[in-house]
């Protein structure tokens, strides 16, 4: 025989959801840190409209970190210098990210010693980025109690970051350079070109003289013309191969 339900129990629980829900979506509005909020102060700078989401992820060093405007830093980022809190590390910054950066969910920069970020950079979630590395020089000694190698990173303006890519101690990354999900970078890597595997490699660069080699497989996007209606878009998506190519072809008035 079926249980009789508790509509009162019910109702407790969806309300008892709902205030979750509200109390959550409040501790995200007003946990995040920007320029103008007391956490913020504590970081060397922080640009305008700049904005670090909540919940945080571990984040020490702040005076020797500077952020950049319109910068997104995702949930639960870690964004770390010097090799542990309360250390003097000088007067230069030791983490420099530019304007515009958006640093995925989950990600992490690590920078024990100068790391810098261009500006428009984009990160997907869980991308790791660390100026230290482990040794290993003492066969006798374990691992995580000898002294660790620094190198300082570098990733040039512009670039695209893959899910889950690791860049390592001494990378070099040029101007707009795509990184592939997962792959791990280290050395220097040149303007315009993509990269992946593990170690990542060159799979395409861009040069003025030779253009994308290998050549693109796709066309390039075509951004939506200003003034495009929604409507508009719907009744171009309706139109057969036919009917596009006769538009193609039509010149341009004027």
């Amino acid at each position: 025989m079926p249980k009789r339900k508790n509509t009162f129990s019910s109702w407790r629980r969806g309300l008892a959801q709902r205030a979750a829900h509200a109390a959550w979506s409040w501790m995200q509005r007003n946990g995040s840190v920007t320029a103008e909020r007391p956490a913020g102060f504590r970081f060397g700078s922080i640009g305008e409209a700049t904005r670090l989401a909540f919940p945080l992820g571990t984040v020490f060093g702040e005076p020797w970190i500077r952020l950049g405007s319109h910068c997104i830093i995702a949930e639960q980022v870690t964004l770390t210098a010097g090799l542990m809190p309360g250390l003097d590390l000088g007067p230069e910054p030791i983490l420099r990210i530019g304007d515009g950066v958006v640093l995925g969910r989950g990600s992490h920069v690590i920078a024990d010693t100068t790391v810098t970020i261009g500006s428009d950079c984009y990160f997907g979630p869980y991308v790791y980025v660390t100026s230290t590395n482990h040794s290993y020089d003492d066969p006798h000694e374990p691992i995580g109690r000898q002294w660790p190698r620094m190198e300082p990173v570098e990733i040039g303006p512009g670039c695209w970051i893959g899910t889950g890519a690791v860049i390592l101690p001494g990378a070099r990354i040029g101007r707009n350079v795509v990184v592939a999900a997962g792959a791990v970078v280290r050395g220097t890597v040149p303007d315009h070109a993509v990269v992946a595997g593990a170690p990542a490699r060159v799979v395409r660069r861009w040069t003025p003289e030779e253009g994308w080699q290998p050549p693109l497989r796709t066309p390039a996007p075509v951004p939506i013309p200003d003034g495009m209606t929604p409507g508009q878009l719907r009744a171009l998506a309706d139109l057969d191969e036919d009917a596009v190519a006769r538009l193609a072809a039509l010149e341009p008035e004027g």
